[in-house]
């Protein structure tokens, strides 16, 4: 079974980063021993507050880098490993509960198999940005064990481990504080009674754990998101108690209907408006309602729908709208959400076909549905592969995802093949979507690849800014195009400081910063200090070397500093000749050192023969004797 799921799950492999990937894959200012500090004790310094998960991601970036192969192959190895625990639990489950009419081996392997295989369940698996649900769900698992070996020694080293790994298990992913319910509901379904000195006193520090953490990670969500003023707040998420209700309910019912009809899954489903005007929109709390009160109805005769369904609507319950989630504002629900609450109407379904009255029917069908599952698993694999496959077969299928239309609009503008489609993609985008900032903001940055419409771009940065003042990325862009407009250094400098105090850890935003001061009279020393700070948080950004070098040689007494940086943008970009010529330049002035400055001059001449004053300098010191 392990063996068939990493075969299903090969095309995943081969897949890039995609979409927030860049999030959560250790950002260059975290990536130092102070950086893994941050990540603990920093609220804003990553994407969420996950601080192990990040710290996770902090390791395997020191092993991987920027190759997504590795965190690809992590990922899929703590869904196996996940599969492995989830079989083990389920058996153990099984057979301990008397009386039991199936056969506990095979339906621990049978539902074990499709939550392996089920390809809902690639969202979590194939995208690195999820490994927080399949590192969490191993904790979860094994805190879930721990639980169940100290309620048969009630020995207090158990406890305390089963304690530390469901704490462990919710700083990878906070939707784990569902654990200590779901403890309740088993072992009620496993005895048919609770009692409080056995079963819920030992639980209340769980739930009350469980109860503070997600009310700390619903104000990260909605404060510090991304550290960025993007917090889960607004009008996308405000619902009357009946709207939460029918959002709830209707919720529920798709998340189910995709674990039975999992054909046509997609990246960002449509977003449904929450009306209770809308008669029909009721019969989802309906059907809820009336398959809870069937399951009390026949909880005397058998517990295991009741159970089941507790379970899952009890595990899906931090993402059914009563919490604000940023993702609900591209989506009211997504597949990754329901990763962790599949297990128990999986595990039903292979108990079901474990029935000794199916004999060797039921798990014949069983491994039908696993061919199945596996066949859509490869295929939808393959729909992760990069950013543009995934935006498109997201259109094919809900083609008013205004996220994917924009996403897919910057990918296409960076050829001048794809400007056109990018165009038309972002005017219809925003059109239909006109209080949208983000759009704006990416409209804005396809119509500055056009020399003729800057002023319209300056527009779409100005209005996305009017809709969310505290959208650094939009400070940012309207930095870059202010600086170039004469007379606007003042506002672009403005919006470089905002988009700074948005954005502490931004290098683009230091070194915009510095652009804009170095215009101005009596600031190149922010300038210079500006440059600094961009360049410890990335010094990767061979733009930043060589500005800094060009200020440096201002100051007497800094031209070797100069040099050093002129070397260092060479060396980012070995390719580029005003590198080389920058360079030159500078040694050139340098006594003892004039033959590296030809050789540099030669670089720039050789990378650009139209390059005018390199020709010049290279004549000139050949000629002198060189």
């Amino acid at each position: 079974m392990l063996g068939a799921t990493a075969t299903a799950y090969l095309p995943a492999l081969r897949g890039g980063f995609i979409w927030n990937d860049s999030d959560y894959v250790t950002a260059p200012a975290l990536r130092s021993v102070a950086g893994l500090k941050r990540i603990w004790f920093e609220l804003g310094a990553t994407e969420q507050y996950y601080p192990l998960l990040h710290s996770v991601f902090w390791v395997q970036h020191r092993i991987f880098g920027d190759n997504p192969l590795g965190y690809h192959v992590v990922n899929l190895l703590l869904h196996l490993g996940a599969v492995a625990l989830f079989a083990v639990a389920l058996r153990k489950l099984i057979a301990g509960r008397e009386p039991t009419t199936v056969d506990p081996t095979i339906a621990a392997w049978l539902g074990a198999a499709f939550f392996a295989l089920h390809p809902v369940h690639v969202a979590s698996v194939a995208w690195i940005t999820e490994q927080k649900n399949t590192f969490s769900l191993i904790f979860y698992l094994v805190a879930f064990l721990a639980y169940l070996r100290f309620d048969i020694s009630r020995r207090w080293g158990h406890y305390l481990l089963a304690l530390a790994l469901f704490g462990i298990s919710m700083l990878g992913k906070t939707s784990t504080v569902t654990l200590p319910a779901a403890l309740l509901v088993v072992l009620w379904w496993q005895r048919g009674r609770l009692e409080w000195r056995r079963d819920w006193l030992p639980l209340l520090p769980w739930l009350l754990l469980g109860a503070v953490a997600g009310i700390f990670s619903s104000w990260v969500e909605r404060t510090h998101l991304g550290g960025a003023g993007l917090g889960a707040t607004g009008a996308d998420f405000e619902l009357t108690p009946a709207g939460h209700v029918l959002h709830a309910a209707r919720a529920t019912c798709f998340y189910l209907g995709s674990l039975l009809w999992p054909f046509n899954l997609n990246f960002i489903y449509a977003r449904w408006s929450v009306d209770g005007i809308v008669w029909w929109q009721w019969l989802f709390p309906l059907a809820v309602a009336g398959a809870l009160a069937w399951c009390w109805a026949r909880r005397q005769r058998e517990r295991t729908s009741l159970a089941v369904l507790l379970l899952f609507v009890g595990t899906l319950f931090p993402v059914l709208g009563f919490v604000n989630l940023y993702g609900a504002r591209i989506s009211r629900v997504w597949d990754h959400w329901q990763y962790l609450a599949d297990l128990a109407p999986l595990a039903l379904a292979g108990a079901a076909l474990a029935s000794p009255r199916l004999r060797l029917a039921g798990p014949v069908v069983g491994v039908g549905i696993c061919l199945l599952f596996g066949a859509l698993t490869w295929r939808r694999c393959g729909e992760f592969r990069d950013n543009e496959t995934l935006y498109r077969t997201t259109l094919a299928r809900n083609p008013e995802a205004w996220l994917a239309r924009g996403n897919l609009a910057t990918i296409l503008a960076k050829t001048a093949e794809g400007l056109p489609e990018a165009l038309a993609l972002l005017e219809g985008a925003v059109q239909s979507n006109p209080d949208n900032e983000e759009l704006h903001l990416q409209y804005g940055s396809v119509l500055a690849r056009f020399p003729s419409r800057q002023d319209e771009a300056i527009v779409h940065y100005e209005q996305a800014l009017k809709l969310k003042p505290n959208f650094p990325e939009a400070h940012i862009n309207l930095a870059v195009a202010l600086l170039n407009v004469p007379g606007r250094r003042p506002d672009a400098l403005a919006h470089c400081e905002a988009a700074v105090r948005l954005l502490p850890d931004s290098a683009t935003a230091h070194y915009l910063r510095a652009r804009a001061l170095s215009g101005m009279p009596d600031r190149l020393p922010d300038a210079i200090a500006a440059y600094e700070t961009a360049l410890r948080l990335n010094p990767t950004m061979p733009d930043a070397h060589s500005y800094l070098a060009i200020a440096l040689t201002a100051i007497p007494g800094r031209m070797e500093e100069a040099i050093a940086h002129f070397a260092a943008a060479v060396r980012l970009e070995p390719d580029s000749a005003s590198a080389h010529y920058n360079l030159g330049g500078a040694l050139v002035g340098v006594p003892g050192r004039t033959s590296e400055a030809l050789a540099q001059f030669e670089a720039a001449l050789k990378l650009n023969p139209q390059h005018a004053q390199a020709r010049r300098w290279v004549e000139k010191l050949t000629k002198s004797g060189l």
